[in-house]
């Protein structure tokens, strides 16, 4: 199978059989996430893309998925079968989509979901690789569907961490449900609790940080820097 040219077999931290990338693996995940990035740009309004690429919104949007990594290596909390209490790392990614919209923002997210991957890359299956990292990192992006709206990075962040929840849930019922036994616990209430342990606490963290004033006054003249050139461009 073409699988086997991107993986090579190890073992977890439990001593259980598991695969992790090999180098042609790493080319490829990084081809990808470049692929997406690129993507990104080219979802820009047409009347953007003709006056070429907007340097502010790949710098921008660059340094919030570089400050989401660094972020997520600064743990309160680290959980033994993945997951963990970040500082804030969710919110720096929500921001691309807060500022660009949907469109850039998902498609960033999952680029900035497959750069999670590649930074602990041992895993079991495809599908639960696609469901643990650009699909439930992906879903962070949609903070952009409030981007319009009044308290919308509120609004927003708040969808994006339960679009994650869901995915993560998703993932604890499919590929990690036999750990629910050792708890006595059903599938579906282990993956929800499990999950929640490490979203809800973060969520409910940011969402009080984001209700200060001096932190909204200042990410909301963040968010006009980052979309200055954009506002400019289309009122031309």
């Amino acid at each position: 199978m073409m699988f086997h040219y991107f993986t090579a077999p190890t073992q977890d931290a439990w001593g259980y059989d598991a695969v992790t990338l090999s180098n042609t693996g790493f080319l490829a995940v990084a081809a990808v996430i470049t692929a997406l990035i690129a993507a990104a740009l080219l979802l820009r309004p047409k009347q953007e893309r003709t006056k070429g690429i907007t340097a502010k919104q790949l710098v921008c949007s660059a340094a919030a998925m570089a400050l989401g990594t660094v972020a997520s290596m600064i743990k309160f909390a680290d959980l033994p079968m993945g997951g963990s209490i970040t500082l804030f790392s969710m919110l720096f990614v929500s921001l691309i989509g807060y500022w660009y919209g949907p469109k850039i923002g998902i498609t960033t997210a999952l680029a900035y979901g497959l750069l999670q991957f590649i930074l602990q890359p041992i895993f079991y299956t495809l599908p639960q690789v696609i469901v643990d990292y650009p699909l439930a990192f992906g879903a962070l992006g949609l903070s952009g569907l409030f981007y319009r709206q009044k308290n919308g990075l509120l609004l927003g962040y708040i969808v994006a961490v339960l679009g994650r929840y869901f995915f993560a849930f998703l993932s604890g019922m499919i590929f990690f449900g036999s750990y629910a036994a050792d708890y006595n616990m059903s599938v579906p209430i282990y993956s929800l609790l499990y999950n929640g342990m490490y979203l809800i606490p973060e969520a409910v963290l940011t969402v009080a940080v984001l209700s200060l004033a001096p932190v909204k006054s200042a990410l909301a003249r963040v968010r006009r820097i980052a979309v200055e050139s954009q506002s400019r461009r289309t009122a031309v």
